[in-house]
């Protein structure tokens, strides 16, 4: 008997020992009170991690943070924890939410000795607090955060017309959530207005929101105080929302089946669970370091408030979980159903039936899709834009390019009509540019159209009629094709053919010239020789005949010169050159001094000090491009006062380009023929021709990849021709 009663002594005393060496103590400090929810649901999931294990003793103290806090009464908390905690060793320490965190790390050296700290919650974690106090190696974090700038977005996304959004949050985390919120309507270029809810009580907002408006809803960040810094129980902010008449988003999963539609939600009991594991792993030494963990968040929604608010939000997550699915037609009648089985065992094949049916329906539904996002695909390769429009003139789809065109988001160019768009500049236009076409589409095919930076296309119209017979829906596809490429190329075209005619034009002056020239030559050679002859053999030759014939002479050579010069002048290049600009606008003046002289008028050329005058092209061409600009300026300055007709030609460099300027002081060119002054064929004369500037443009742009520009000054028309410099010669 003695010996039995060794033994099972023995037997308890190492029982006592082996559960003494396997079990853990772990010391949870949560910052609120039983039956606070949140914190609640955090135990739930690390008690549901702890289960799995076992041998793993519990200890909650509730701090009550919520209801009771003031600084005598954390002082007090301290004093008590201390006494109880004096004598315990534990193995591990989980704090939930700041409040109990900020009260652990801050008093660690009076409430603990070595242990580990677990952070569970949802708020921002600042390490400087754990430098601060030296715990830099002894504090693990297990966070999420409420992701307030994709919630927001996903509501406008899945409520495209929304006017107003109110954000319920109390007076504690307001400022954050207002960053985030700031951040998000930023992003969204303020599409709708935001009203922020803070101070009130659950009384108020129940009667704020109890009538349904459309294109409102309410974003639930937290309301756990009121005005009057009550604490509101979980259940009566569960019975506001669910009175609620607009549909209410939330950012965790508290009230998920209690009046939220869903969004993007911290899983509070998910991440009780990873608290949990990441507890286990310190207690089994698996975890050497600190951890900074962050729990994935839930897409999660109630199908009840997504069917009563008409939202889809499925096109905007591809994984998300749906709760309060209505029973299907197998559940609601299960009990029928296994009575059909078993009276009629050939509802066997029916079955098989049905199941056959289904995949063939998800075969087909893979497939359709498959079509679908070859054909979005396919669209969106298109380069040219291309949308449709129901028989309401609702956009019910498009390819990129049409979006990026008109310069509006996808998001927003869905289900919206163009009218309604029409304060945006670049729809204006193409809605304009659509109803002359409805008017004449033979004639107003193509239009002109601005895009981003300025640059300028031109589209040609095209569009059609279709109708689905199955749904009996009726548009019209409108595609809208980019012919700027081909526009130019045939402009392009014309101007070369305009300046070979003008070459071929000035050739054949040129041959007819030369023959005059050539009649001309041979009587001015005869007159020489007359002359001449008449002198020498005139026995009383005096210094008055030499005189007269030394006249003659003189104005036979300048004739002779003349002709050479103006032969010269009108023979069209053949290729380009390098040439000196100066002497060219030199040469132009010396054959058209007689004609500006008649007309009293002045022209003054200022070549200003160390200017690179040489330039690369046709030399012939840019004098006839100038004398262009100067016969404009004479024929309207003839109309002035002859005392005071000028013309000033200024030559100079600017950087790496040589800029000539020729001012006129005749009044000026009328604004509304400045636009148009270089077109073809356009004329301010009764009888210009309207060539004469449009080809100086086609020579000084085209040919010579020169810039020209005019505007007026205060006296008449400036003119401004930029040229390329070439570098050979720099004229001092």
């Amino acid at each position: 008997m003695k010996y039995k009663k060794l033994l099972l002594l023995f037997f308890i005393l190492f029982n006592t020992s082996v559960f003494a060496q396997f079990e853990k103590n772990v010391l949870i400090l949560n910052s609120y009170h039983r039956g606070f929810l949140y914190s609640d649901n955090i135990i739930k999931g690390i008690e549901e991690s702890f289960y799995k294990r076992g041998e793993v003793d519990i200890n909650v103290l509730y701090m009550d943070y919520k209801r009771v806090n003031s600084k005598l009464y954390l002082k007090k908390l301290v004093d008590l924890y201390s006494l109880q905690l004096k004598k315990r060793q534990y193995d591990l320490v989980i704090a939930i939410d700041k409040f109990a965190y900020d009260f652990a790390i801050k008093n660690y050296n009076k409430l603990f000795k070595n242990e580990q700290i677990v952070y569970s919650g949802i708020e921002e974690f600042d390490k400087s607090k754990l430098i601060k106090y030296n715990l830099e190696n002894r504090v693990h974090v297990v966070l999420s955060r409420r992701d307030i700038t994709d919630n927001i977005k996903f509501i406008s996304k899945v409520i495209p017309k929304l006017k107003k959004l109110y954000i319920i949050n109390d007076s504690l985390s307001i400022e954050k959530t207002n960053i985030y919120v700031e951040k998000a309507f930023k992003q969204m270029k303020k599409r709708f207005e935001i009203e922020y809810v803070q101070y009130s009580t659950l009384e108020k907002l129940s009667n704020k929101f109890s009538i349904k408006k459309q294109n409102e809803a309410i974003f639930f960040v937290k309301f756990y105080e009121n005005e009057n810094e009550n604490l509101n129980k979980d259940s009566e902010i569960a019975r506001f929302i669910n009175s609620s008449k607009l549909p209410v988003f939330a950012t965790d999963d508290l009230f998920l089946k209690k009046g939220i539609v869903g969004g993007k939600l911290v899983p509070i009991v998910k991440l009780g669970q990873e608290t949990g594991q990441v507890a286990l792993d310190i207690l089994d030494n698996k975890i050497e370091f600190v951890v900074r963990k962050s729990i994935a968040y839930d897409y999660k929604f109630d199908s009840l408030k997504l069917g009563e608010y008409k939202i889809n939000p499925y096109y905007y997550y591809n994984n998300y979980e749906i709760v309060n699915k209505p029973l299907d037609f197998f559940e609601k009648h299960r009990t029928f159903l296994e009575i059909l089985f078993l009276l009629f065992p050939l509802l066997v094949l029916l079955v098989i039936g049905l199941l056959h049916n289904i995949y063939s329906r998800r075969k087909t539904e893979k497939l359709l899709k498959e079509r679908i996002d070859f054909d979005e695909t396919l669209l969106n390769a298109i380069e040219s834009p291309i949308f449709w429009q129901n028989k309401d003139g609702r956009i019910v789809d498009f390819n990129t390019k049409f979006s990026s065109m008109i310069g509006i988001s996808q998001e927003n160019l869905y289900l919206s009509s163009l009218r309604k768009l029409r304060g945006i500049k670049r729809v204006g236009n193409l809605l304009l540019a659509l109803e002359n076409y409805s008017k004449k589409p033979e004639n107003n095919s193509q239009f002109n159209f601005e895009i981003k930076d300025g640059k300028k296309r031109v589209y040609l119209i095209k569009q059609a009629k279709y109708k689905d017979e199955k749904s009996e829906n009726s548009g019209l596809v409108t595609i809208l094709t980019d012919i700027t490429k081909e526009k130019e190329i045939e402009q392009e075209k014309e101007r070369n053919q305009e300046f070979l005619i003008q070459q071929s034009k000035l050739a054949e002056i040129g041959e007819i010239f030369s023959a005059i020239a050539h009649q001309w030559k041979a009587p001015l050679v005869e007159i020489t020789t007359i002359a001449q002859e008449s002198f020498y053999t005139n026995e009383d030759n005096n210094k008055e005949s030499e005189s007269y014939v030394k006249d003659i002479m003189t104005q036979v050579k300048y004739m002779n010169d003349t002709i050479n010069d103006f032969q010269e002048f009108i023979k069209p290049s053949n290729k380009k050159t390098i040439f000196d600009v100066h002497e060219a606008i030199s040469s132009l003046l010396k054959i058209v001094e007689h004609n500006i002289r008649f007309n009293y008028i002045k022209i003054n050329i200022n070549l200003k000090t160390n200017t690179n005058v040489m330039v690369y092209g046709y030399r012939n061409e840019f004098m006839q491009s100038l004398l262009n600009i100067i016969n404009n300026a004479k024929d309207e300055l003839v109309k002035k006062d002859f005392n005071n007709r000028n013309v000033n030609i200024e030559i100079f460099n600017d950087q790496d380009k040589l800029l000539i300027t020729i001012k006129d002081n005749a009044g000026g060119i009328n604004e509304k023929d400045m636009e148009n002054i270089f077109n073809p064929y356009y004329s301010t004369k009764e009888d210009g021709s309207g060539i004469g500037l449009y080809m100086t443009k086609v020579i000084i742009e085209d040919k010579m990849n020169g810039k020209i520009q005019v505007k007026n000054t205060k006296v008449g028309a400036c003119f401004t021709i930029i040229l390329e410099q070439n570098h050979e010669n720099t004229c001092t």
